[in-house]
């Protein structure tokens, strides 16, 4: 039996035709959209509508409010299909992206960092702590403090475009700390993170580089062997 597939919601359809707007070009990166009464004056629905509209795109990182000033465009690209890509990636190309951006994070941090940036990644370690168990909320908290501490050494890179990199790639970052919690692969224990802190602390970034390197290497080979190809002898033959 076919079964009716959901229609689009006011809501959707007004999402849709903005965003439509924002990747032709019609506005362009950095410009203010039109205010609330002339957004549902062109796009034919309620101020309420889109109003939702605007908060559906604002969570997807292709509009920005500021307050007392308006809401502007910030992303001219659909970073929910971007996303959506992303998700379909395979575990082993995620954990290497994810280790490309942390490397060069630790490198940075360990050049550039401050006393309170140091001090915030010692809190968010410390906070950290360790899960075992099969607690659901139990583990989802873990994950965010484990995901806190990620985004809070990007932080201290001091370097915007990377946070802004990191920030769309986190709901990747979050499925990669997840399936370490799976048994199937290696989870970095707490020692392995505060090592990454020790050497930002050194101020040396290739040491740091180099901790980060390694507290994602088990990870990655293990990827590595799980995706190997099954060496296999044909029937009758001998090597």
């Amino acid at each position: 039996m076919i079964q009716n597939t959901p229609r689009p919601s006011l809501v959707d359809n007004a999402a849709a035709a903005m965003t439509a707007e924002i990747t032709s070009g019609g506005w362009p990166l950095g410009q203010r959209i039109p205010i609330e009464p002339r957004l549902a004056e062109l796009l034919n629905v309620s101020r309420g509508t889109v109003r939702e509209a605007v908060k559906m795109l604002v969570t997807q990182g292709m509009l920005e409010v500021r307050q007392g000033s308006g809401t502007y465009v910030r992303a001219v690209a659909d970073s929910a299909a971007g996303m959506l890509k992303l998700k379909r990636a395979s575990l082993r190309d995620q954990f290497e992206v994810r280790c490309a951006l942390e490397v060069q994070a630790a490198r940075l941090a360990a050049a550039r960092h401050s006393h309170q940036d140091l001090a915030r990644l010692q809190a968010l370690v410390n906070a950290r702590g360790s899960f075992e168990g099969d607690d659901e909320a139990g583990k989802a908290a873990f994950i965010a403090r484990d995901l806190d501490f990620h985004k809070g050494l990007i932080a201290s890179s001091g370097n915007a475009a990377l946070a802004e990199i990191y920030q769309f790639f986190s709901t990747s970052v979050k499925d990669t700390i997840t399936s370490t919690l799976k048994n199937d692969l290696p989870e970095p224990d707490q020692a392995a993170h505060q090592r990454i802190v020790d050497a930002i602390a050194s101020g040396d970034p290739d040491r740091a580089a180099a901790a980060m390197h390694a507290f994602m290497a088990p990870v990655l080979n293990e990827l590595e062997r799980l995706l190997a190809p099954v060496a296999s002898t044909a029937p009758g033959l001998k090597e």
